[in-house]
């Protein structure tokens, strides 16, 4: 029977160009992908944009395009991405495709109708850029107001969030988390690495699951629910289900959802996520499709970032990796062997320039691409090119060199199973380690001597040129072109088994090229480092050395001395009412708590500034609160001045945080 193997990464969201972090899921996926069609899998690779949502809406109005422009344009330049990658997928979903749109309407239809979604009422703590609502508890920092009640926060992201309440459909969670908490147990390998699964459990379901808005009304930007248009299906029943609506679930057109959505012991089905959306598809998921009486994936492998030596990556600190600039510096292969190596199962990676380019300089081109020169020279020199037949244990180091790569290409199948590509790829680096200790062991340049032992010789040069083989078929889910390189400077056609992969399966009657190339030419460590750096540091204003006395100050006005600041009150004032003044195009009369004990009147000149006056009533506000009051229009007593500031043709008044006790003052 045919095995199949069905692969996703996360759609990823399209509001900002992909780092090297989305690199490395994507290449992940792919390296899994390729890693199973050598094994003889059918396998089936899905990658693709959730492109719905508030955040997409706003983002498109503030370019002046329409959401379709906007994401099409988006599509563009991650499928370009892909490319530039070699990524191996089998479909490109998005959400804005009308298949998908069709059955996302037609499950939410169908989860109302048989109960596990019903309408209420929502209110909490928003963030329009996580896309995610959030309890007072979830929120990494809370702002309140004098009297203790919260007024807003921000989310653990650092996005700040607002408080919405709207009436949105509700699915019951707390119907299935008994359902849940029994699979998780029944099975542990589910979730990868070992932890998560725990953490899922105390954290989100033993406190008791919560019912989850699944629409919004103020947004458009979305699937609209069929029964009910005004409400707009939320993001995470619409991105979940792209996992089975791009194999063809609820369509006429459902062969593929038949063939890859099974899970038993020939079938197999992988998400893989970055951890920070592990919540979502650990839970969320899992009770949609039991929901939909579907079998739940085989394993969620939920994997860590990579973080710079300052922290996560961001572009004021100037401290982003884009994988454009890597893949036309270095090439391809070594960006996609430095992700795989370099992010440890169950936690973060750091990534530095210096790392980058010595894992090139020392494990690509001294290691393997050393090994490779070295052989296809030495078979040259002494054997005319031909490699000569595979015979074992002629030298007394054969056997051993067996061993260790028989030993480590089972260790290679272990961990790649495993998800777990650093160890995978030790087991590669064991078989290179081992190769060249034997180029030393048995001194093939003594063995060339007269007097040396031609049949160990001829020994050596095929262990070698076995060895080599056994690698190239290793890197190949890794490094195409440099497997395929080692392929043909061994004079090996492109053809690939690892299911069958042993030492001994050197074919008879090979040439090497007569004149090896370097797969991996040396770097100038120093030189590529600055490179580097300088590339991340491009988005970043250069800053010359702060020295406060050189700073040439700038002011429109005479410069003062303290005491003629000292005699400016300001104080904190709280707008009470505002309105426009009867008679005048430009003024506002405001009615101000300053800690006057009674409140006082300002006439303010600002009214084509602010069309809707009333968004300043609760605004504490700056204003002088020690000027000569005047008459204004001869019936207005104004006493004060609101302090504002201007700038290009724009003004605004100065608040400040509504903490700060009305009648405070400032200075």
């Amino acid at each position: 029977m045919t095995k199949t193997f069905y692969i996703t990464t996360p759609i990823y969201y399209p509001s900002g160009k992909l780092h090297i972090g989305s690199a490395y899921t994507t290449i992940a996926c792919d390296v899994l992908a390729r890693y199973k069609r050598m094994m003889n899998y059918d396998v089936f690779y899905l990658t693709g944009l959730d492109e719905h949502g508030q955040k997409i809406q706003q983002k498109a109005e503030e370019a002046g395009i329409t959401p379709q422009e906007y994401v099409d344009g988006m599509a563009v330049g991650v499928k370009d991405l892909w490319q530039l990658l070699d990524i191996s997928y089998d479909k490109f979903i998005r959400t804005t495709d009308d298949y998908h749109e069709k059955v996302v309407a037609q499950v939410f239809e169908r989860l109302l109708e048989q109960g596990d979604i019903y309408l209420g009422e929502y209110s909490g703590w928003y963030s329009v850029s996580d896309e995610e609502f959030f309890t007072e508890s979830q929120l990494a920092e809370v702002y309140r107001d004098e009297q203790g009640n919260v007024i807003g926060g921000v989310a653990p992201s650092g996005h700040e969030v607002e408080l919405v309440s709207e009436e949105s459909y509700f699915f019951k969670l707390s119907n299935y988390a008994d359902r849940l908490t029994a699979f998780f147990k029944e099975h542990p390998e589910f979730i990868q690495p070992d932890g998560r699964m725990n953490e899922m459990l105390k954290n989100f379901i033993e406190p008791g699951l919560e019912d989850l808005a699944v629409s919004r009304t103020t947004f458009t930007w979305g699937v609209k629910v069929p029964s009910d248009p005004k409400h707009v299906v939320y993001v995470w029943i619409d991105a979940l289900i792209n996992y089975i609506t791009a194999l063809g679930y609820g369509q006429d057109e459902h062969g593929n959802f038949d063939l890859f959505w099974q899970n038993d012991e020939n079938h197999e089905i992988i998400h893989m996520i970055g951890k920070d959306i592990l919540r979502f598809h650990s839970i969320y998921w899992p009770i949609i499709l039991m929901a939909l009486d579907l079998p739940l994936p085989t394993r969620l492998v939920a994997h860590g970032w990579f973080v710079m030596k300052d922290g996560k990556m961001s572009k004021s600190k100037g401290n982003v990796i884009y994988p454009e600039m890597l893949v036309e510096r270095f090439g391809l292969d070594p960006l996609r062997y430095y992700l795989m190596r370099s992010l440890p199962v169950g936690s973060d990676g750091t990534f530095t320039p210096e790392d980058y380019v010595a894992r090139i300089n020392y494990e690509l081109a001294n290691d393997l691409g050393n090994l490779l020169n070295r052989t296809v020279a030495m078979i040259n020199k002494y054997f005319g090119g031909q490699v000569p037949a595979y015979v074992e244990n002629v030298t007394d180091f054969d056997a051993d060199l067996a061993k260790v790569v028989a030993e480590n290409i089972e260790e290679f199948h272990k961990q790649m199973n495993a998800v777990d590509f650093p160890r995978a790829l030790d087991a590669v680096w064991n078989i290179i380690s081992r190769t060249n200790k034997y180029i030393d062991e048995t001194a093939p340049w003594v063995l060339a001597k007269e007097d040396g032992d031609k049949e160990q010789l001829a020994a050596v040069m095929a262990h070698l040129a076995a060895s080599l083989r056994v690698v190239a078929h290793l890197i190949q889910p890794f490094m195409m072109t440099t497997s395929n390189a080692i392929m043909e400077q061994l004079g090996l056609p492109v053809v690939f088994d690892l299911e069958n992969l042993e030492l001994s399966g050197f074919p008879e009657n090979v040439t090497v090229v007569s004149k090896g190339t370097p797969i991996f030419p040396r770097l100038d460590m120093d030189e590529e480092i600055v490179y580097i750096q300088s590339q991340m540091n491009s988005g970043k204003p250069q800053e010359k050395e702060w020295n406060p006395e050189e700073v040439e100050l700038k002011s429109e006005k005479d410069q003062i001395k303290f005491d003629d600041f000292d005699k400016v009150e300001i104080r904190v004032a709280e707008v009470k009412e505002v309105e426009k003044v009867e008679g005048s195009d430009k003024l506002l009369r405001f009615r101000l708590d300053a800690g006057d004990g009674e409140d006082r009147q300002i006439l303010s000149g600002i009214a084509k500034f602010y069309p809707n006056e009333q968004e300043l009533v609760g605004k504490k506000l700056q204003v002088v609160a020690n000027l000569k009051p005047r008459k204004m229009m001869k019936k207005y007593v104004s006493q004060g001045m609101i302090l504002s500031a201007e700038h290009d043709g724009k003004l605004t008044v100065l608040t400040v945080d509504p903490s700060v006790p009305n009648g405070s003052v400032i200075g």
